[in-house]
Parts: C-alpha cells; sequence; structure tokens
C-alpha cells in the first residue's frame, strides 16, 4: 500500500509494504514492546543481541500458539468425526 514512517526503539525507520499502514503500525508498535521487554531485563544489552533475543521470544511464541492450533484443530477433527458417527446412528 505504500511507505509507513515507525519508530522502534527510538530509532525511524520506513517501512514498505502491501499491509495497510494500521497493521503495519501495530506489527511496529508489537516489535517495540518485545524489545523493550527485553532491554529492561538487560539494559547493557547491544541493540543485535536484543534483537535476536527478541525474535527468539516471538518465534517461541509462535511455534506454541502453533502447536496449540494443531491440537485445537485435531480435537475439532475428532468431534466431527464423533458427530458423524451420532448422526448416522439416527439414519
Amino acid at each position: 500500500m505504500g511507505n509507513v514512517e515507525v519508530h522502534i526503539l527510538g530509532q525511524k525507520y520506513v517501512i514498505k509494504g502491501d499491509d495497510s499502514p494500521e497493521y503495519i503500525e501495530q506489527l511496529s508498535a508489537f516489535l517495540d514492546k518485545k524489545l523493550k521487554e527485553v532491554h529492561s531485563h538487560s539494559p547493557n544489552i547491544t541493540p543485535l543481541k536484543a534483537a535476536i533475543l527478541t525474535a527468539l521470544n516471538i518465534a517461541d511464541e509462535l511455534h506454541k500458539i502453533k502447536s496449540e492450533y494443531s491440537l485445537v484443530t485435531q480435537n475439532i477433527k475428532k468431534m466431527e468425526d464423533k458427530t458423524d458417527t451420532i448422526i448416522r446412528l439416527f439414519d
């Protein structure tokens, strides 16, 4: 959709993307918050190390959510199969 100016850890970045400016700003705010959390626990950490730790934290969250989603979809499939079996009993 164009360029969006965002601020992450006090630095200005111009992000180009196809998503809406609001979405890009939301992602940037999320990243800024996560980076600040890392910095609050280790104030003397270098920006590169903070970025790597933040990326690992976000990757961990994503992996856990994907695993939970997989379990939920498996449970839904099992419930659908049981429902189909019960429905066939009444046919």
